[in-house]
C-alpha cells in the first residue's frame, strides 16, 4: 500500500449471508481531500463506512487507514478519527456540554484542556447558546451540529461523515457544509457519503460512485460528468418520443416517464424544444444525470 494515501482500499468485500453488500471495491483517499461515496440507499456506502472506522470487518480484500490494518489495530485508528454515523445517538439524560465531556473523557483529555475545546467548539457549531440545554431542547439540525463538534474533541487527522445532512433543511444543510469547509482548510481529511448531488457536488473533490455494492465511476465530479455526457439536456414528456427526429450530434435516453436528449450546445436542443409549447427543460447535465445514465435509474429511485 502507497504511503501517499491516508486511506487505501483493494478488493473489498463485505457480506451479510448470501448478500454481497459491497463487491471488489477499489478506491484511495490523499490526506486533506474530500473523499465521497455517492449512490442510493443500500448501494454500499454505509457498509464501506463501517469497515473503516472498525466497527465491522471486511470479509475480504486489502484495507489500510494511517498505514494500520483496521482489523488489527483498531484502537490506534480510532484514535486518529472521528465519526459522525447516521443516527445521532446522543445521551438524552444530560446536557449538551455533558455529552461531550463525557465522550472527551474516552480519550483521556485532562479537565481543563477538554473544556476549553467544548467551548471552542460549541461556538464553531454555532451551539454556545445550548451549552447548557437538555439535548431533547435542540432542533434535528442542532443535534447534527453537536454530534460533528463531539466527533471533533479529539482532533482527528481524519473525519468520517455517514449521510451528515439527511432530513435537514436547506439553510441548516448549508451551515455545515460551510463548517466542514473550514475543516477541510485546516487539513482535516474527510470522508463523506450522500445521496444528495448538490453536497457531493458543493463539498468533495474526488467521488466514488456505488450501486449495489459495485463501483460505477471514480473521479472529480465536474470530470466524471464532462467525460461522460454532453454538457447540455433537454426534458421531455416520454409520450413525444416520436414526434423527435434526431440530427447532428443529439443523443436521446428514455427513462420512465421522461426523455432526455443530450447536445454540445443549448442552440441544437431549442431547436427541438421550440415545438413544444413550455413543455421543456434545458439544463447543464450533472451527477443524476450521469449516475441515471450508469444505472438506468434515478439516484433516490427505489429498488
Amino acid at each position: 500500500m502507497s504511503n501517499d494515501h491516508l486511506i487505501e482500499a483493494r478488493q473489498i468485500v463485505k457480506n451479510y449471508d448470501d448478500f454481497r453488500a459491497v463487491d471488489g471495491v477499489d478506491f484511495a483517499v490523499k490526506p486533506g481531500e474530500c473523499f465521497g461515496f455517492l449512490g442510493p440507499n443500500g448501494a454500499g456506502k454505509s457498509t464501506l463506512m463501517k469497515m473503516i472506522y472498525c466497527f465491522s470487518p471486511r470479509g475480504g480484500g486489502e484495507l489500510s487507514i494511517f498505514g494500520l490494518d483496521p482489523d488489527k489495530s483498531p484502537a490506534e485508528i480510532k484514535n486518529r478519527m472521528g465519526v459522525v454515523a447516521q443516527t445521532d445517538n446522543l445521551d438524552e439524560d444530560v446536557t449538551v456540554t455533558q455529552n461531550l465531556q463525557i465522550y472527551g473523557g474516552f480519550f483521556g483529555i485532562e479537565r481543563t484542556e477538554l473544556n476549553a475545546k467544548i467551548k471552542e467548539l460549541l461556538a464553531f457549531m454555532a451551539l454556545e447558546a445550548k451549552a447548557d440545554s437538555g439535548i431533547r431542547e435542540l432542533s434535528g439540525g442542532m443535534k447534527r451540529r453537536l454530534v460533528i463538534a463531539r466527533a471533533l474533541l479529539n482532533e482527528p487527522d481524519l473525519i468520517i461523515l455517514d449521510e451528515p445532512t439527511t432530513g435537514l433543511d436547506p439553510q441548516v444543510r448549508h451551515l455545515i457544509w460551510a463548517k466542514l469547509r473550514e475543516l477541510k482548510a485546516q487539513g482535516v481529511t474527510i470522508l463523506l457519503t450522500t445521496h444528495y448531488m448538490e453536497e457531493a457536488h458543493e463539498l468533495c473533490d474526488r467521488l466514488l460512485v456505488l450501486d449495489k455494492g459495485k463501483v460505477l465511476a471514480m473521479g472529480k465530479p465536474e470530470e466524471l460528468v464532462k467525460n461522460s455526457l454532453p454538457a447540455y439536456v433537454l426534458e421531455l414528456p416520454a409520450s413525444q418520443k416520436d414526434q423527435i427526429t434526431l440530427s447532428g450530434s443529439l443523443q436521446i435516453e428514455l427513462h420512465g416517464d421522461k426523455l432526455f436528449l443530450f447536445a454540445a450546445a443549448p442552440s441544437e436542443l431549442e431547436k427541438v424544444a421550440v415545438q413544444f409549447k413550455g413543455q421543456f427543460r434545458i439544463r447543464t447535465t450533472g451527477l443524476e444525470d450521469l449516475f441515471l445514465k450508469l444505472t438506468g435509474r434515478d439516484l433516490h429511485e427505489s429498488e
